[in-house]
């Protein structure tokens, strides 16, 4: 059994060994609630494929074991990257006590895909350098320090799944608990799909404008600094004297380059 990462949506957006493991496969099934059928019609025209969008973990469990049972390779396609809400652990136990073989292929994730479109980087020098992906708090339950609130502290990039239906709670927790109201927030529909929409806003009006835009489902929530579509420009690096990374700068050494002689002259000067 292998499961597969698919990706937010774009067909083109899986990784070489996806589509191959796809090809491969004898049977496929894909979550096709959030996998577009595109992806299953990179199976073989002889591969036996089952949506499951109305199955319970039974029936997509049986399904699988049958085939393996008669030798044959499974190809298990979940959305965005299994790892991130994939909602595998439990199809991994079952696994595991079948004593079955299984293997992970991993996708792109829905935030990363959205950081894309936003063309944003989320881990700006002396802004953001830390990602937190979480949920907000709904019929299940967060485990002890992860509500919102708690997070918050940290003021970081926050990617928020799973929870555009609850943008008011978000917006109360987050701003009761560091985020200023102005900080910047973008909200990403279906990303990676045809009827892909951005909707870009702070936290004091963010709720209203999907509201407004009446997205209940199927959306990210970007949050911090980093979503600043400002960060591009030159007058907001002056303005803020905004850092930039070192990595490529001519008066920083590393490992495979040194930094430029007139800097290392300067920087022997002042040490002198």
């Amino acid at each position: 059994v292998y499961f597969v990462g698919s990706g937010p949506g774009d067909p083109e957006l899986i990784t070489v060994k996806a589509r191959r493991i796809i090809g491969e496969a004898d049977v496929v099934v894909y979550a096709d609630s959030l996998v577009p059928s595109e992806i299953a019609d990179f199976a073989s025209s002889s591969t036996e494929v089952h949506g499951s969008k109305s199955m319970a973990l039974p029936e997509i469990m049986e399904i699988m074991l049958k085939a393996v049972a008669s030798g044959k390779t499974v190809a298990r396609v979940q959305s965005g990257d299994p790892a991130v809400y994939g909602a595998i652990l439990e199809q991994m136990r079952i696994l595991e006590r079948e004593k079955v073989e299984y293997e992970i292929i991993p996708g792109v994730s829905a935030a990363f895909a959205a950081a894309a479109v936003l063309k944003t980087e989320l881990t700006v020098p002396e802004v953001s350098q830390t990602i937190i992906m979480t949920r907000a708090e709904g019929r299940v339950a967060m485990p002890p320090k992860e509500q919102l609130q708690d997070l918050a502290a940290h003021g970081c990039t926050l990617a928020i799944f799973l929870s555009i239906t609850r943008m008011t709670k978000i917006v109360r927790e987050l701003t009761g608990a560091g985020y200023s109201p102005e900080t910047p927030v973008a909200v990403v529909y279906r990303v990676g799909w045809p009827e892909e929409q951005v909707i870009r806003g702070t936290l004091s009006d963010i709720a209203r404008k999907v509201r407004d835009a009446k997205i209940n489902r199927q959306a990210l929530v970007m949050v911090g600094e980093a979503m600043n579509p400002n960060l591009t420009s030159p007058e907001y690096v002056d303005q803020q004297k905004s850092a930039s990374s070192h990595l490529y700068s001519q008066d920083y050494t590393h490992l495979f380059r040194h930094a430029s002689e007139s800097e290392d002259a300067a920087a022997d000067a002042a040490v002198g």
